[in-house]
């Protein structure tokens, strides 16, 4: 099974510091969307791991989050593809779970939602450091792109071993169709 597990803020579509409250303030990032699409038509199962604090935080409810949600869904369906899944953590930074990223609790639910004993080799696309250590710690090889928190993520410095990097998600799914 060829699977690919995604970051949405950053990656998918633009980033807020104020949070995407909405659905009209979810905009995808040019490119992803076709780019999620091709790797859905090319066989395959793309899954989305996004913590989304803004629940805890009081900023938007579930509800909410799933509207925006089923605007992402129909977008890459309006795209040819499909988003099989989306995992969440709607936990705060100081709630002490064990999905929130930088833990690997989302990778490991991934994983045992497909009846995988591991990770190895499993493609994860992120923009910030956790989502790399995340993505590394569940056994995943890290992908690092220059959209959202990207730039400012590879400054930074000290990324997971084995980390690769690529301008945005297009380029990231150009690369893998490509190796395949």
């Amino acid at each position: 099974m060829k699977l690919a597990i995604l970051d949405r803020d950053g990656v998918i579509n633009q980033d807020s510091p104020a949070f995407v409250k909405s659905p009209d303030e979810w905009i995808a990032l040019p490119g992803s969307v076709d780019a999620i699409a091709r790797l859905s038509r090319a066989g395959w199962r793309v899954v989305i791991a996004s913590n989304q604090s803004g629940i805890a935080r009081g900023l938007f409810s579930m509800d909410t989050l799933n509207a925006i949600h089923a605007k992402l869904r129909r977008e890459v369906v309006q795209a040819g593809g499909m988003v099989e899944a989306i995992f969440i953590c709607p936990h705060g930074p100081d709630d002490g779970c064990t999905c929130r990223k930088p833990r690997p609790g989302m990778f490991l639910d991934i994983a045992r939602r497909y009846d995988l004993p591991d990770l190895a080799g499993v493609p994860a696309v992120g923009d910030s450091l956790r989502d790399l250590q995340a993505a590394a710690e569940a056994g995943c090889t890290p992908w690092l792109v220059m959209t959202g928190n990207g730039r400012k993520t590879l400054d930074k410095g000290d990324l997971p071993a084995g980390t690769r990097i690529a301008d945005n998600l297009a380029a990231v799914v150009n690369t893998w169709l490509s190796e395949e």
